[in-house]
């Protein structure tokens, strides 16, 4: 089977579960595992290099106002991959290639590949996709394992936190951006719960949505997690430090940085490394969250 995967966590969920050495297509995002980098490069982004966050959000605001695509497919690069099977999404116009796109590309070039979409909105459905991946492309034992050891270590956060002293769940304003603030939305206020927290705004299952800072602070959080869309830790850090310096947040709120790309805003297996990431941020008398996952700004 020849595989083009136009979204990083699936790209990330083919190779966990053993069918990596079918991947022949990826995107300019697909950076995890190393390997998927070795792989033929068919969609780039339309956004410039060097904007900042206010920026790229009036960039990407425009272009959704005028109906503009966000991703570009190389019609070219996937005519010569001979793909059999194709995944990519219908989720999320912002983060990846449209289906529709996909759809249109693929008539034009006169390929029968099969298209997969997978569009997951909790985190039950992320690990659903992962059994879903593994079926489509004869890995279902692995992905099984993989799901299953995913299950074990949730089970051993949620009692991690039952095993907490009493005296109420720290509460979370988790932002998903923060030139303007976004509320999450998916999957991510369902890994705050998971890690023992109370997410302060944004809604499971549901799109992010802009708020204002007042909207943002009006649950009194006790702490501000940033994990921004689209940036690593380096860049997370860097956009919290700001909304530090901007005054904007009491000053007696501490304030995290994460890694976004890599633990909350794919929805692959390492969901679970930002549960419990967030499970050590929450919980002062347990391990400090590993330094590459996770950094306190103030």
């Amino acid at each position: 089977m020849r595989i083009v995967s136009l979204l990083p966590s699936t790209t990330e969920i083919l190779f966990a579960v053993g069918a990596g050495e079918d991947v022949v297509g990826v995107t300019f995002e697909c950076d995890h595992p190393v390997e998927a980098r070795r792989r033929r490069i068919v969609s780039t982004s339309a956004l410039p290099d060097g904007l900042g966050p206010a920026e790229i959000d009036a960039f990407v605001t425009a272009a959704m106002h005028a109906g503009e695509d966000l991703y570009h497919l190389d019609e070219g690069a996937l005519a010569g991959l001979d793909a059999d099977l194709v995944v990519t999404q219908d989720l999320c116009a912002v983060c990846a290639v449209d289906v529709s796109v996909v759809d249109d590309a693929l008539a034009h070039l006169g390929c029968t590949a099969e298209v997969l979409t997978i569009d997951p909105h909790t985190l039950e459905e992320v690990l659903a996709s992962i059994t879903t991946l593994g079926d489509a492309t004869g890995h279902r034992e692995q992905s099984e394992r993989l799901v299953t050891s995913l299950r074990q270590r949730l089970d051993a956060v949620a009692a991690q936190v039952a095993a907490r002293p009493a005296g109420g769940a720290p509460r979370v304003l988790l932002l998903e951006w923060t030139d303007p603030p976004f509320a999450p939305g998916h999957w991510v206020p369902e890994m705050v719960s998971a890690a023992g927290g109370v997410p302060t705004i944004g809604a499971a299952g549901e799109r992010s949505v802009r708020v204002t800072w007042d909207e943002a602070l009006a649950g009194a959080p006790d702490v501000v997690v940033c994990a921004p869309c689209g940036f690593d830790l380096s860049g997370s850090v860097e956009l919290a430090q700001a909304v530090v310096d901007s005054g904007v947040l009491p000053y007696h709120l501490p304030v995290w940085a994460v890694d976004a790309n890599a633990s909350f805003a794919r929805p692959g297996p390492r969901l679970v490394d930002g549960v419990e990431s967030l499970a050590r941020i929450l919980d002062p008398a347990g391990p400090a969250p590993a330094p590459e996952t996770a950094r306190q700004v103030r």
